[in-house]
């Protein structure tokens, strides 16, 4: 199977090949802006993200193998421009868990409710973070990148990486009242911001 940076390579010659690298990660590109965005950005981000990319192809260092940080980061870059509509989402998600928490008898009703307050805590902590120590958490949360990929996707250093993770679990710490090894698995990953949210 060829790496992404022979696909570049080859694309650059021929771009016919450019589609190889959008079939192989635009359906992650999507999952990762509509969790950011919405599914009404989600079309527009992923669009977006590969014709930036193809703008830029010439600059990518082919000593990369993998393009998923490089990618990554236009689609975060773009993911920018929709920050407001982002910041609403969360607190309308807010709003809504705390309208429908109502008492109920029955137990599935209560499961949907206390799902449904869980789901508003968690808009509301990510509301609450800096924007960069959001799209640090998400990236490596949903998009599963490693804290290189993330550095190479915002263009800063590891440590800036760690420190902005840092910061978004002291966050999640306070607003979930954790204790730190709550908030982390074995392997360092956070343990508050679920994958699959």
């Amino acid at each position: 199977m060829s790496t992404d940076s022979e696909i570049i390579r080859r694309a650059r010659d021929s771009p016919t090949h450019f589609g190889e690298l959008y079939d192989r990660h635009a359906s992650a590109i999507y999952r990762y802006a509509a969790r950011r965005a919405g599914g009404f950005a989600a079309d527009d981000v992923t669009s977006e993200t590969f014709l930036v990319a193809w703008e830029q192809l010439e600059s990518y260092d082919l000593g990369r193998d993998d393009a998923r940080p490089w990618l990554f980061g236009i689609a975060t870059n773009l993911l920018r421009q929709y920050h407001r509509a982002e910041a609403k989402i969360l607190r309308v998600a807010a709003k809504s868990a705390a309208r429908e928490a109502m008492a109920d008898d029955s137990d599935r009703i209560a499961a949907a409710v206390d799902a449904k307050v869980a789901t508003g805590r968690i808009a509301r902590a990510l509301n609450g973070m800096a924007a960069i120590d959001r799209e640090t958490l998400l990236l490596y949360a949903w998009a599963d990148l490693t804290y290189e990929g993330i550095a190479l996707a915002m263009d800063v250093p590891v440590g800036t990486v760690r420190s902005r993770l840092n910061r978004a679990r002291q966050t999640l710490r306070s607003q979930f009242n954790l204790e730190p090894s709550e908030t982390e698995n074995p392997h360092g990953r956070p343990a508050t911001a679920p994958r699959n949210a």
